[in-house]
């Protein structure tokens, strides 16, 4: 969620774990005077404001250049501090011990050029673009006011005119500190577009500007190519699940991932991305081509349902595997298939466990929705898969549970991933000690709690190891649970008030798994009197996978001094371990 977001997921300390009691690893003789955990002691940063992280026994003062800063009772502090541009130094001082710290503020806004030049990478093409005949092909340049811009392009020559000023929005982490607005920068735009009518190499751009009786040009860094519609390469997903985004590079958001297998026309290039004919961007790395390939035209005739013992697959028989996306609503279940003409008249879905009702309409020329209206709102997970050139969609089964037992988890299967762990520590605390470690403690403790229950528990790890992102999501599409929990401990970016910060805060992205989440988080706050930080759509690698209702849980705020000593202590871990059980618990009595 961008660098300075990584500051939770990337810092280092120490919490190891004995039954349900917390061991600390004694500080160092510097850190038992004052030991300071965020930030290094030379930090860069484009935010206003810099928080100071860390601990010192609680007799005595701490100052911060001179002044007394506010401590928790163990003595922890988190602080912040406005930053000018550049430099800004900072001396924290606990009787004789003192530490220095550098954090220099650079910009991050688009800024006016000094003298006649273009603004620094700002020329487009950045990198080497292809697109169809007829298709605007807009050209940009951040250059001083009263700039003549204008740009030369195969034959022609295109001015380029001055548009107001340049909006720009900060990266995605901002939300997490309410601070997601627009900015209004200083820097004035040239703007303009052009299309080609025939497929060519138009080559790099070249930019001139004229200012004051002087003159530079300058090219472009990518080339220009136009693509003949006729000669369209086509390609094939070669991924297990190709990256679908709504642009050319992973700023751009998610779209359903597609099967592997799955064929499709370029229409467009850039740099390593390539635009496929439904309107979705790969990465060319994830697909071949398919040597004398035509645009791939699907039809679709008979549709046949099987319902198994813990899902329902639906069989999509087709002439040619094509792209594909899903939506999810509170009751329907919605497949949409691209570049696929119907020529339906049956389809055999009997009386099934999950699904009411199947509807489907060719919503225009090429493009088919299938609507599995579903007789619960909760949805337990999806795959889909080609075989050949039929699709398989498997739907999951609510699970069952056993009734009239002691035991109300009894049948239920549940995965609990403890974040980070081995070389990736996760947040840091004040005093050093490592969100890793407390993630397993937590984790531990509600596997025992959720057995307890009569669930079966599946842990992605059980030590302090290295688990890599993938082999967690492939965790959960292996084994199948009825639902995912990944244990976590919150940071924030730079810019944020560590000090004010706290709570409980739960992230999900496929609509099926935001009623826990919604749940679990109104469940925690209410039942341990905690703080809320609030409930997020989030594109996580822990919330992606859709076999089954997963949620990433932020428990409370590594770098907040005082929600810090609930987090490490050991009474409050038990009890937060059974109120998650009991909250899961509760959420499958009300959804079932």
């Amino acid at each position: 969620m961008g660098r300075q977001w990584q500051y939770s997921r990337i810092l280092a300390g120490a919490i190891a774990l004995g039954s349900a009691t917390m061991l600390y690893p004694a500080p160092t003789k510097a850190q038992q005077s004052l030991y300071l955990s965020y930030p290094p002691r030379e930090h860069q940063t484009s935010a206003a404001q810099i928080f100071l992280i860390g601990t010192a026994p609680p007799e005595g003062e701490v100052l911060v250049n001179g002044e007394a800063i506010q401590r928790s009772p163990a003595g922890h502090f988190a602080p912040s501090f406005p930053l000018k541009m550049g430099e800004n130094r900072f001396t924290l001082r606990y009787n004789e011990r003192t530490l220095e710290v550098k954090v220099t503020r650079s910009r991050d806004l688009a800024e006016i050029p000094t003298g006649i030049n273009f603004g620094k990478d700002s020329l487009t093409p950045s990198r080497d673009i292809a697109r169809l005949p007829g298709e605007p092909i807009c050209l940009s340049a951040i250059a001083p006011p009263n700039a003549t811009v204008s740009v030369q392009l195969g034959n022609q020559t295109l001015p380029l005119l001055p548009q107001n000023a340049l909006v720009q929005l900060p990266p995605n982490s901002a939300v997490l500190n309410a601070q997601n607005q627009p900015t209004l920068t200083s820097a004035r735009q040239y703007q303009g577009c052009t299309t080609g009518t025939n497929a060519s190499n138009l080559g790099k751009p070249t930019f001139n500007l004229e200012l004051n009786g002087r003159r530079i040009s300058q090219k472009a860094p990518g080339a220009i190519a136009l693509l003949s519609p006729t000669q369209l390469d086509v390609i094939e997903v070669t991924a297990a699940a190709g990256v679908a985004r709504t642009g050319p590079s992973t700023n751009y958001s998610r779209l359903t991932p597609l099967p592997k297998g799955t064929q499709a026309a370029v229409t467009g290039r850039e740099g390593e991305w390539l635009r496929l004919d439904y309107g979705g961007w790969i990465k060319a790395s994830e697909t071949q081509t398919i040597p004398n390939g035509v645009p791939p035209q699907s039809t679709i005739r008979s549709v046949l349902s099987r319902s198994g013992e813990e899902a329902t697959e639906v069989v999509f028989p087709l002439t040619v595997p094509v792209p594909i996306s899903v939506q999810q609503s509170d009751d329907t279940f919605t497949l949409t298939l691209y570049n696929t003409t119907a020529q339906t008249d049956t389809i055999w879905l009997d009386d099934d466990p999950l699904i009411q009702r199947l509807d489907w309409q060719q919503v225009e020329p090429g493009r088919i929705e299938y609507t599995f209206h579903l007789k619960s709102a909760q949805q337990w997970g999806y795959e889909l898969r080609y075989e050949g050139t039929s699709l398989i969609l498997s739907l999951r089964h609510p699970p069952q549970q056993s009734s009239g037992t002691a035991q109300p988890l009894q049948g239920i299967k549940i995965l609990v991933d403890p974040g980070h762990g081995g070389q990736e520590a996760g947040a840091r605390g004040p005093n050093g000690h490592l969100e890793k470690d407390v993630n397993l403690t937590i984790s531990k403790l509600l596997q025992r709690e959720l057995e307890r229950r009569g669930a079966t528990v599946y842990m992605t790890r059980e030590t302090d190891i290295d688990v890599s992102l993938q082999d967690r999501m492939a965790a959960i599409d292996r084994l199948k649970p009825a639902i995912a929990l990944s244990v976590h401990y919150n940071a924030l970016p730079d810019g944020g008030d560590a000090e004010k910060t706290a709570g409980i805060g739960m992230f999900w992205y496929n609509a099926q798994a935001h009623s826990l989440a919604v749940f679990l988080h109104n469940y925690l706050v209410e039942t341990l009197n905690r703080s809320s930080y609030g409930v997020f759509w989030n594109n996580l690698a822990l919330t992606r996978p859709h076999s089954a209702p997963a949620i990433l849980m932020e428990l409370g705020f590594m770098i907040n001094p005082w929600e810090f000593e609930w987090i490490t202590d050991p009474q409050e871990q038990e009890k937060l371990a059974r109120a998650i059980a009991d909250g899961v618990t509760a959420w499958f009595e009300n959804t079932n």
